[in-house]
């Protein structure tokens, strides 16, 4: 993957620390050890794999307080270009603690700051207004941010020529379909909720999937769907890829490794079934780490290159 302009745009980021304990006990003190620190937040995560996979990125962000200077240090630090749109409110910190008795992970993800109007237009106003193929807009919505200010700022991408990648859920996904998304990437708890319906079956995902590119929703959606991989829907059809054999360790930010895998693929010329093979890879590869998002381009592409492009599933137009 040659290395491709991405802008990504997080309006809700975090501080990620991550753990590991003995055993979970309630009104016991837990003494933690392995411990990881993270800039965090969806677009942040996805700027640092474009960053790690040797593409050219710029995480734009909202932060404030301690922590969101914090935040930009630690992406200093991992070298990846930023910029900090300053906010009143403090950047939340989320916690994520493995029971090493039991093997489960569990996630405390606080709703983080409330942002002024003056504040979400500065960060809508961040947005380079030319000069990059794609923009990625990943992350939950924070209090005070209207849920149309994605489909905004996709008709104004669109408008500019520009990709617009949407990775959220909810209303604001909702209130965004059919305004220019060049590709949208829920999972599919979030694709049920989408589509108003329980998807039993690989094939109804597909076909759920079909029918929402058919209606202009978005030019691709893939849906991921954990341990059973993936499904993606263009113009062409739907099918579906397995996922990829992993040693889970964490599913933090795996999601996010693997749409910038799949991105950066995309800008760099890739047909939509390369990319999303690009995307699995990264997401694999996340998953048998410890800490949010952690790959390199080495264990990508060796992975990438060992499987086997299987399609379990596919669907045409008819």
């Amino acid at each position: 993957m040659p290395p491709a302009r991405i802008i990504t745009w997080t309006l809700n980021p975090a501080v990620d620390f991550v753990s590991t304990a003995p055993k979970l006990q309630a009104l016991h003190k837990i003494r933690t050890h392995d411990e990881h620190v993270d800039p965090g937040g969806g677009g942040v995560n996805v700027a640092r794999v474009v960053h790690a996979l040797g593409g050219e990125t710029l995480a734009v962000f909202a932060g404030g307080g301690v922590t969101g200077r914090f935040l930009a240090e630690l992406l200093t630090d991992a070298g990846v270009p930023h910029h900090l749109v300053p906010i009143a409110g403090r950047t939340r910190v989320s916690f994520t603690v493995r029971d090493a008795s039991s093997g489960l992970e569990y996630r405390f993800v606080p709703e983080g700051p409330t942002l002024s109007e003056v504040e979400w237009r500065a960060a809508l106003a961040a947005l380079p207004s030319a000069g990059e193929t794609y923009l990625v807009a990943s992350g939950s919505l924070p209090r005070g941010v209207p849920e149309d200010i994605y489909a905004n700022a996709a008709r104004a991408a669109a408008a500019r020529g520009q990709s617009f990648v949407l990775d959220t859920s909810g209303p604001a996904l909702h209130a965004a379909l059919g305004h220019g998304l060049a590709l949208i990437k829920p999972s599919l708890r979030e694709f049920e909720s989408l589509c108003g319906e329980t998807l039993t079956d690989i094939a109804a995902v597909a076909n759920a999937a079909r029918r929402l590119v058919g209606e202009g929703g978005a030019r691709i959606v893939v849906v991921t769907l954990g341990a059973e991989g993936a499904v993606l829907a263009d113009e062409a059809g739907a099918r579906h890829r397995p996922a990829l054999d992993a040693a889970v360790h964490s599913a933090v930010g795996a999601g996010d490794a693997f749409l910038g895998a799949m991105v950066l693929a995309l800008a760099g010329g890739a047909r939509a079934d390369e990319a999303l093979d690009w995307g699995l890879a990264a997401g694999a590869v996340a998953v048998s780490g410890i800490g949010t998002a952690r790959i390199t381009r080495a264990a990508v592409e060796e992975l990438f290159h060992r499987q086997s492009h299987a399609v379990s599933y596919q669907s045409g137009q008819g």
